[in-house]
Order: structure tokens, then sequence, then C-alpha cells
């Protein structure tokens, strides 16, 4: 039987749990091999190699050996640090354990969407960093990414049944976002187009003004929500909040 061969990829830890003694089970977002379940032997003990670099909002370069069920971490280096400023801010911890989990429930196994969905988690997290950044308005935009890049794009301007062009003054979900007034279904969300165009700005990495924050948050979470078929629990934290 031919062995197994160890490979290397860039990886986030979206969740961890204690497994035996010493040992962790560690769920990682890799870049291109998509949700990887792997563990680390001996990382809760004091003098592990790399217990530290094995943690959430950190990029690592990771070597893993592949197993029957669980690969295993034979070595994890710092790539780029962003928990920092994370951890020290609430809100930002609240959207940043958000977005990635909402990373890992959009994971996909192909490389090249797995890429984009490692790059724009990357990309949030590192922007979590700056206090000019609204931390509800990134998670927003890392959703909307997202969820495109997963083939659920939110229509923002065109109605998403009959593509008549906006602004409109209504969202559906389960219809794919803006609707007009002859498609709108029971249920839709009466919003302002201005809304809309925020949720667009910041979609397509554009500033945005932070007083339509809830209403944009809302429709975002609405859309994800949707098509997960879901909760992320971690939204629920920053709703209760």
């Amino acid at each position: 039987m031919a062995s197994r061969a160890s490979y290397r990829d860039r990886a986030f830890v979206v969740r961890t749990y204690d497994f035996g003694e010493a040992d962790r089970v560690v769920v990682l977002l890799t870049r291109h091999h998509g949700l990887v379940r792997s563990v680390a032997k001996g990382v809760r003990k004091s003098r592990s190699r790399f217990g530290s670099r094995i943690q959430p909002f950190v990029d690592i370069d990771v070597q893993l050996y592949p197993g029957r069920n669980l690969a295993t971490i034979t070595a994890a280096d710092t790539v780029a640090y962003f928990a920092g400023r994370i951890i020290e801010d609430f809100d930002r911890y609240a959207a940043g354990c958000a977005i990635l989990e909402a990373a890992e429930k959009l994971s996909y196994s192909d490389a090249e969407r797995g890429s984009s969905l490692f790059d724009a988690t990357r990309d949030a997290l590192e922007q979590l960093q700056s206090p000019e950044q609204h931390p509800t308005l990134v998670l927003d935009a890392f959703i909307l990414r997202a969820t495109e890049h997963a083939g659920w794009g939110v229509s923002l301007f065109h109605c998403a049944n009959c593509q008549a062009p906006g602004p409109h003054k209504a969202f559906s979900a389960p219809t794919g976002g803006a609707v007009c007034n002859n498609c709108r279904p029971p249920g839709s969300a009466d919003v302002d187009p201005e809304t809309l165009h925020v949720m667009w700005l910041i979609q397509n990495g554009h500033p945005a003004a932070t007083d339509m924050v809830e209403q944009v948050h809302r429709l975002t979470t609405a859309h994800l929500h949707w098509h997960l078929e879901t909760a992320v629990k971690s939204l629920k934290i920053m709703e209760q909040a």
C-alpha cells in the first residue's frame, strides 16, 4: 500500500475541542484543501512546540499528515497574527468569531473556490485590526462576498426575480435580494434603497457610512441564514450583546 504523503497549506483555525489527555482536535479552513479535521498531538502540554500558533485569528502555514479520520498536524508556522486587536475588543471578537463560523459553514472542497473563501476570510480578519473599520460592516461585507463565491450572490439593484432595474424598496431572501413591486412575495421586508446601496458598497470594498449598520446587518444575515438553512451561533451572540 502506498504511503500517504504529507502536505503543507495555509490555514485558519475555525474550531477546536479537547481530545484525550493532551491532544486537541482542530478544524482548519485551508487555502487549497477545503475544511480539514486534524489533531494537534500534545498541544495542551506547556512545552508544546506549536501550541501558541494553533489558535483562532492566526494565519498559519501548517504541515499535515493525512489519516483515516483525522489528519495530524506535524508543524505550524505563523504567517500573520490578527488576534491582538480582535480579542481586546468584544465587538471585534464577536465579529471575528462569526466570520470563522460562517466560513466553516460555507466551505467547499474545490481548490479555486476554496482559495477565494480563504482569501476573503483573511481580508476580513485583517480589516478587523483597523479601528477605522466598523466590525459589523466588516462581517457583513465578508458574508456578502463569501456567499457570492458560493454561488448565492444577492441582487442589490436589479429585481432578483424579473431583473427590472432599481432602486427597489423591498427585499426577499428566498427570492434572492431586492424585489420590485410586481414581483414582491408575501413576507418581503420593506427597505430603504440606500440600505441596499450600502450593502453594494461594502461588498465591493468601498467605504460606507455607518448609520445604516443595523438595517444592513439584518438583511445580510437573513440572506446568509436562508441559504445555509442553519443558524450561525456567533451571530446570535452578537445580537444579544
